[in-house]
């Protein structure tokens, strides 16, 4: 096994606009959990222990999330960057003296998904690979070309070789061994131009296609919506919240920790965040509220931000 992991906690999150004004997308709620806290089960079943997450963006909202740097009795282990956000490849690098010199995995904090994680690490292993990415075959931007029969990662979007349609998806899931922190030189840089210094190199950089389980960006606030729908056990309401007797809450909807719906509220397909509140005879629908914030009226498709 793997027992540790780096997880991808600093980006800015700026499709999602006035959803992470106050809060860094890994810890946008999804069915009333941060949805960072969907990669670390995810990764806990596959037997890491440690978890390694860099931060940038309103970092002080890790601290208040997770006040005894653990979850569900692991240990969380957070890296600050600073003045500005390293990148993925930066990000790692800066989090080189954490990860102990040992292999890990590295995860998007802003993907869910349900991907079975034996194969990847059977097939990174079998290899001998220095790096192996983690791909599907459909469901979303196909920017990867991948040799199935040498299990080689051949070009990212088209970089090295044009004239080769890429047809696989790259999940954000990847295994490293430490040698490969060598190549990332300190600083702000991104992961694909190490990786297509890899490929020219004729470095052992494989890839596994998962085509099992599920898997979703969520970069939007459609695709927020939407893996809610995925979900397909809501209502969510949380204990804590304060919900009128007569109010109206739907579908793939969720309701936060503190929030508060007025009388005769009706809420369908919508999500109102930890402290959110809606007014009395409000009507949404597929709308998301942040906390603090009071939803009136009759909207739709908005924020309330």
């Amino acid at each position: 096994m793997i027992s540790q992991a780096f997880v991808l906690g600093a980006g800015l999150g700026t499709r999602l606009k006035a959803l992470t004004q106050h809060r860094p997308k890994p810890l946008i709620t999804i069915a009333n959990r941060p949805l960072i806290t969907y990669a670390f089960d995810h990764l806990l079943g596959a037997g890491v222990q440690r978890f390694v997450i860099n931060t940038h963006w309103r970092a002080d909202e890790y601290a208040r999330e997770f006040p005894d740097s653990a979850y569900r009795g692991f240990e969380l282990i957070f890296r600050h960057e600073t003045p500005e956000v390293l990148e993925t490849a930066g990000g790692i690098k800066n989090a080189e003296d954490l990860l102990r010199g040992g292999p890990f995995w590295v995860y998007n904090g802003d993907i869910l998904c349900t991907l079975p994680l034996e194969s990847a690490l059977r097939a990174h292993r079998d290899a001998r690979n220095e790096v192996t990415l983690v791909l599907r075959s459909s469901g979303g931007p196909l920017q990867v070309s991948f040799d199935e029969q040498t299990r080689r990662i051949l070009d990212l979007g088209r970089r090295l070789r044009p004239e080769v349609e890429p047809r696989f998806l790259f999940t954000g899931i990847y295994l490293v061994e430490p040698e490969f922190l060598s190549r990332i030189p300190p600083g702000k840089v991104s992961v694909v131009p190490i990786v297509c210094e890899m490929i020219r190199a004729g470095a052992r950089l494989g890839g596994v296609v998962v085509d099992e389980g599920t898997w979703f960006d969520l970069g939007t606030r459609e695709q927020i919506l939407a893996v809610h729908h995925h979900l397909g056990r809501g209502p969510w309401i949380d204990p804590s919240a304060r919900v009128a007797v007569d109010a109206v809450i739907s579908g793939a909807s969720a309701v936060g920790a503190g929030a508060r719906i007025g009388a005769s509220a009706h809420i369908h397909d919508s999500i109102i965040w930890d402290h959110g509140e809606v007014a009395a005879g409000a009507k949404l629908t597929r709308c998301i509220v942040v906390g603090g914030k009071l939803a009136t009226g009759e909207v739709a498709d908005a924020d309330v931000a």
